[in-house]
């Protein structure tokens, strides 16, 4: 069978690890060539590994998705590499561990902010013209924090709220001339960043991750399939969208 995915380009970021290396194996399995990048060089280089290992096309691209020279180098490469980009994932981040107000630093908001949503506007920035070209996908992943408190920190809520506002400009701004945009906003999520959090956070998060409907946290593979259906033809008339799936913590 033909994959969804079959003959399609994806750059997607923070595919070194947890959700976004999920995301790049779905795809791949699925029949896409995937850029994948992190700001890890040596995750990046492993998440090729096991594509390639898969016998699916990929290449590694270490970039700090904050820095505008280094995102624009990022784009150059995966578009020698390969020609064309249908699929852009952004889904690099960094969490601030519930930080409020008076425990932030300009320093960790502006990192915050800089990698969660600033880094989302280069990186989409460097692309669009690609994803313009042939009519392409974006996927934004923000988090149920982009819709309530309690899921993280100031830092971290107000970059995941500014996640879907993008999201939704950019749908109205370039959905006519064929680029779709939505986001996907996981709740708790077990990856190397979460699961410190997970194991051995503050005791009343950790009730509330036990305490919704589906009794668990999710794995990375499960937010990789709602990633696949707004990558591929299947979501064709889905524009500027938001996606919860946090196993029904925002319906309590």
């Amino acid at each position: 069978m033909v994959g969804r995915l079959e003959g399609s380009v994806a750059v997607v970021t923070g595919a070194g690890s947890g959700i976004g290396r999920a995301i790049a194996e779905r795809f791949a399995a699925e029949g896409a060539t995937v850029s994948v990048w992190d700001l890890d060089e040596k995750d990046a280089a492993g998440t090729v590994d096991a594509l390639t290992e898969r016998g699916a096309k990929s290449a590694a691209c270490a970039v700090d998705v904050a820095d505008g020279a280094s995102v624009g180098r990022a784009a150059e490469r995966s578009l020698a590499a390969f020609g064309r980009v249908d699929i852009l994932v952004n889904n690099a981040g960094v969490f601030d561990y519930y930080a409020p107000v008076l425990d932030t630093s300009e320093e960790q908001w502006d990192r915050i902010l800089g990698v969660n949503l600033k880094g989302m506007f280069l990186v989409t920035k460097s692309l669009l013209p690609a994803l313009l070209d042939g009519g392409g996908t974006v996927v934004n992943t923000s988090s149920i924090s982009g819709v309530v408190a309690g899921g993280g920190g100031i830092a971290y809520t107000s970059s995941k709220h500014g996640v879907i506002g993008f999201t939704r400009q950019l749908a109205a701004d370039y959905g006519k001339q064929g680029v779709r945009a939505n986001a996907i906003l996981p709740g708790a999520v077990e990856t190397p960043m979460t699961r410190p959090i997970l194991e051995q956070g503050d005791a009343a998060i950790l009730e509330t991750v036990r305490s919704v409907p589906a009794q668990r946290h999710a794995q990375p593979a499960e937010i990789a399939n709602l990633a696949l259906f707004l990558a591929s033809d299947e979501s064709s008339f889905v524009h500027g969208s938001s996606y919860v799936i946090d196993g029904g913590w925002t319906a309590l």
